[in-house]
């Protein structure tokens, strides 16, 4: 335990140091008090000052996601998409979705060859990559719930992308190796490259998005989907192979969905239905590994371990065979979480040896999913709770940045199963249920969660993380209900991530290696990882103590209002 605290310590620490401005906070503990956690402390803080000026949970969460736009730009967006789920102080439950989706001209082949190989770039990279944005659409769904005018909530975006803000070493690192991307794929200049490096404490002042973020102010949606914005991100459509088209964007729209709600020792976990995998995954993995009593076990120990790493092999095979846009094919939901079936799936579980995974699913693989998402958890004084995740899917999107309106563009289409059933470029195989479709959702890993007691919110949590979206969320949680530890440790102890295939166990650097040693002997393999998430979580306890962490392992900060 001492090791794991100086870790958290001296991790703080190395980060507060990168910032001669900014106060990062990691952890707080507060009563009656309004608390956002994110990515970046100048949106936490934008988000906190919007709870002081009289905002909700909801008015704070679209505040907090427009400064993320501007100052975590490599996953903040306003040309990706994501998911809320909110709990309000009255008991409703909501989801919204606003994932982006496949452009009309989108096709099932449109990134094969004429041998029909895959071709991976085109899916990963430049403007063939790009699923139609959801995320403005997402910030002014939201505000049905909120209680202040959109025009404030967008204002401290705006003034952070006009006036700048210094830039850390991470941030300046992550620039400068992605330099060469962004030439390749912009011809013209923009606010992200320039002639010398990068530097800790350079300024990234954003002229272009500052008043791309005014016509959204001055307009509300058309001033996204439609005017100058629209016709200069369908500009940079057509300077290479890109095909939404106005009408696209025009078209677009948001999902409300029913929550995916279940039980778990005594809780409700409240989480995001199809087309996230998220929440199904989540309910999976917490019932099998709830058979096996998994709170009689010591935190990271062999068995315990042992138990969650199978109940995570057998959810994601799951994922692979059965998942996609509920709009699209037969949503097995109901089916997947019923513990009719999760019984019946734990039989061949075993302490005495790992389970092949070719015994618990087809020998498909699911597509590569990046890990370049952000999250973030937000509870007001009054109870109301909220739970986002948002991404461009790769670190920066697809690199492409619209000329003259200063964002960057998604490469979400990657997210599909390029070509069912034949292994891509990771050697990574998606099902048909997640084949491209024109308007179709591609599936999603985020797993935005609240967790309630007694009907009250009691955990707010989530992650970036791609495929380790759900593993994370699922050991904080298991970490906080089952092994009673405390927010700060179960969000910044060592984690391990098992997703069905690659048979690995991936573990974090610092986890204990006699757990790592007696799995292995009984037949799995491990890997080493440098970090796994960046998970962002609020607590409050049967005192009505609300205690906020962000995660150890980035820039990430808590914000009181």
């Amino acid at each position: 335990m001492k090791k794991i605290l100086f870790t958290i310590l001296l991790a703080s620490s190395f980060i507060s140091a990168q910032y001669t401005d900014i106060n990062i906070v990691k952890e707080v503990k507060v009563k009656n008090k309004g608390v956002v956690v994110s990515a970046h402390p100048l949106a936490s803080e934008a988000g906190a000052k919007v709870l002081k000026s009289g905002g909700n949970a909801y008015d704070a969460i679209i505040a907090t996601q427009y400064a993320l736009a501007v100052v975590y730009p490599q996953a903040g967006n306003i040309g990706g998409g994501g998911f809320l789920v909110g709990v309000k102080n009255n008991g409703e439950k909501f989801t919204i979705d606003y994932r982006e989706t496949a452009p009309k001209k989108a096709s099932r082949d449109m990134y094969l060859d004429k041998k029909g190989n895959a071709n991976t770039d085109l899916s990963q990279n430049g403007r063939l990559s790009v699923g139609i944005p959801g995320s403005v659409a997402g910030f002014f769904a939201t505000s049905k719930y909120s209680k202040l005018p959109m025009e404030k909530l967008i204002q401290p975006a705006i003034d952070l992308a006009e006036k700048g803000f210094a830039i850390t070493d991470q941030e300046a690192n992550l620039l400068n190796a992605s330099k060469e991307y962004f030439q390749k794929h912009n011809k013209t200049s923009n606010a992200f490259v320039k002639n010398e490096a990068w530097k800790s404490g350079d300024i990234l002042i954003q002229k272009e998005l500052a008043e791309t973020l005014r016509l959204i102010q001055k307009f509300g949606l058309k001033g996204f989907y439609q005017g100058k914005t629209a016709e200069l991100l369908i500009a940079e459509m057509r300077k290479d192979n890109g095909i939404i088209t106005l009408d696209d964007l025009k078209n677009y729209k948001v999902a409300e969905r029913k929550v995916l709600e279940f039980e778990y020792k005594g809780n409700t976990v409240v989480s995001m239905p199809l087309p996230s995998s998220g929440g199904i995954l989540l309910a999976q993995m917490l019932k099998m590994s709830g058979y096996e009593n998994l709170e009689k076990y010591q935190h990271n120990s062999t068995k315990a371990v042992q138990i969650m790493v199978e109940a995570e092999r057998r959810a994601f095979a799951d994922r692979a065979e059965y998942m996609g846009d509920p709009d699209f094919i037969h949503d097995k939901t109901l089916y997947l979480i019923s513990d009719e079936y999760l019984k019946n799936r734990w039989k061949n579980f075993s302490f005495t040896q790992a389970t092949p995974s070719s015994d618990v699913g087809k020998i498909i693989k699911q597509p590569k999913e990046s890990t370049e998402t952000t999250h973030i958890s937000v509870i007001d004084k009054d109870g109301n709770a909220a739970a986002v995740t948002t991404t461009l899917n790769g670190l920066y999107g697809s690199k492409v940045v619209v000329s003259g309106a200063g964002f960057f563009l998604n490469n979400e289409m990657d997210d599909f199963s390029v070509k069912p059933g034949v292994p891509n470029m990771f050697g990574a195989v998606g099902g048909e249920a997640n084949s491209i479709q024109p308007n179709k959702r591609m599936l999603s890993s985020m797993t935005p969660t609240i967790v309630l007691k007694n009907g009250k919110p009691f955990m707010i949590v989530g992650t970036p993380g791609g495929t380790t979206i759900p593993t994370s969320v699922y050991q904080s949680i298991v970490n906080a209900i089952d092994f009673k530890l405390n927010p700060n440790i179960s969000v910044n102890s060592p984690k391990f991530h098992h997703q069905w295939l690659p048979e690995t166990v991936a573990f974090e650097k610092n986890f204990p290696e006699n757990t790592i040693s007696n799995l292995e002997k009984i037949g799995y393999k491990a890997e080493r990882w440098g970090q796994l998430g960046r998970t962002e979580m609020i607590l409050i306890d049967d005192s009505g103590n609300i205690h906020a962490v962000a995660d150890g392992r980035g820039d990430d900060s808590v914000a009181v209002e």
